[in-house]
């Protein structure tokens, strides 16, 4: 039995001589793997250089989903990315929000909405033209956040508030558990969260700031996400578009 879905390449790890395993996410089952075979032999339904980071594909695997590793038996682009695969500096994005999500959504099931968002993001990214690419990984942890249940609470935001990393929300004092933002850091939050694709251009960050928002973004996540470890791409970002 074959069975069909979209999926957006998280992370791929190599499994044998012949074949890896590719860890997506999918619009019908949500989080999942397979094992993808490395042929390179012509007229083959699966090539390995369709799965990079972010790539967007349709696939069919053999079998039903269960906890064993189904194999791919054709891949397709869904939405080819004329831009992303090679532009330095958008596949350092990619090869980031690749690594993120690969932990961050982990434990996800189906959820149409996330699945919509990260497919438009991704679309986004790779139309994307001059300097405001530099902010779009800031936009997307962001509004990703919403989808995972931490997105902060602005409703009683005054300046001069601090920002409880724990409880995702604002207050007059800090908390004794002793993880949140002063209120110089805390006043880049409500920033962040005006800031969306179509307006991103509009926002500009030094060297410093751009580098702290990004290490808060992922400290926050670390916070709330079970296992997650310290990313290997985050420097390489850093550098990037500091």
């Amino acid at each position: 039995m074959q069975e069909k879905t979209s999926a957006i390449v998280l992370h791929c790890l190599r499994y044998n001589d012949t074949s890896y395993i590719a860890n997506v996410y999918t619009e019908t089952v949500g989080r999942t793997s397979y094992i993808v075979k490395v042929t390179r032999a012509r007229g083959s339904g699966v090539r390995p250089s369709l799965f990079h980071p972010l790539a967007l594909l349709e696939l069919e695997a053999e079998g039903k989903n269960t906890a064993q590793l189904r194999r791919v038996t054709e891949a397709r682009l869904l939405h080819p990315l004329h831009s992303l695969p090679l532009d330095p500096f958008k596949s350092a994005i990619a090869l980031f929000l690749g690594e993120f999500l690969h932990h961050a959504l982990r434990e996800e099931g189906v959820n149409r909405p996330l699945f919509a968002y990260l497919l438009h993001s991704i679309r986004w990214l790779d139309a994307c033209e001059g300097s405001a690419v530099a902010n779009f990984h800031l936009v997307f942890l962001m509004r990703l956040s919403r989808f995972l249940g931490l997105y902060p609470n602005l409703d009683d935001y005054v300046p001069g508030d601090c920002f409880d990393l724990l409880g995702a929300c604002f207050c007059r004092r800090p908390p004794l558990h002793g993880h949140f933002l002063r209120p110089e850091e805390a006043a880049f939050i409500p920033r962040l969260m005006r800031m969306n694709f179509g307006t991103m251009h509009l926002f500009s960050f030094n060297r410093h700031q751009r580098v702290h928002c990004l290490e808060v973004l992922n400290d926050f996540y670390r916070l709330h996400i079970p296992s997650f470890p310290q990313l290997r791409s985050l420097e390489v970002l850093q550098e990037l578009f500091a």
